[in-house]
């Protein structure tokens, strides 16, 4: 784990930020990757909402690069992480984490009963940010991840009963302002 520690903006993730996220779908996620298709339609899809993740450096000129990505759709009545993925170089951070957290304050903010996913079962530092937030095993679904046939574990954090902030009908693209120091 690094000791450096960065400053990290989170903001709703754009159709611009596809490239950059199609580049780190492929090195966290190989052969299982989304495309840079398969992104958009999801990105434009309803009840969605995408966030990225990016330094904040002093004295940086122009744009900083996406250092992370998630995303969930609510349905009305629970949330399910779409995706989270976080550049190599600055895992072990805290940028997980910090992704993870507004993905489940999002999930309260829109009255969702729980938060639901799946998880590669050989994917231990995921499988242990989960728990650190109180997510439980549900089951298993047995070669859920093509094309490696790895199975996944199905996860459910539950929420409680919250008022929704608002209508999850179009796409929310414009809620993530947060900024929070990671280690």
């Amino acid at each position: 784990m690094s000791a450096r520690r960065y400053e990290i903006r989170l903001r709703p993730l754009r159709a611009a930020d596809l490239d950059r996220v199609v580049e780190l779908e492929r090195e966290l996620f190989g052969r299982g990757a989304w495309t840079y298709g398969m992104l958009a339609d999801e990105l434009a899809g309803l009840g969605r909402w995408y966030v990225a993740a990016e330094p904040v450096r002093l004295y940086a000129a122009g744009p900083q690069p996406l250092v992370g990505y998630a995303g969930l759709w609510y349905d009305g009545d629970v949330t399910q992480v779409m995706t989270i993925g976080v550049d190599p170089a600055f895992q072990h951070q805290g940028v997980g984490s910090t992704l993870l957290e507004a993905l489940i304050e999002r999930s309260r903010e829109l009255g969702a009963s729980a938060v639901l996913l799946e998880v590669r079962v050989d994917n231990d530092p995921a499988l242990a940010l989960y728990a650190k937030y109180g997510f439980e095993q549900l089951g298993i679904r047995k070669r859920y991840y093509q094309p490696e046939d790895v199975d996944a574990y199905t996860m459910r954090l539950e929420l409680g009963a919250t008022a929704p902030s608002d209508e999850p009908d179009a796409p929310d693209h414009g809620t993530a302002t947060e900024t929070g120091v990671v280690a």
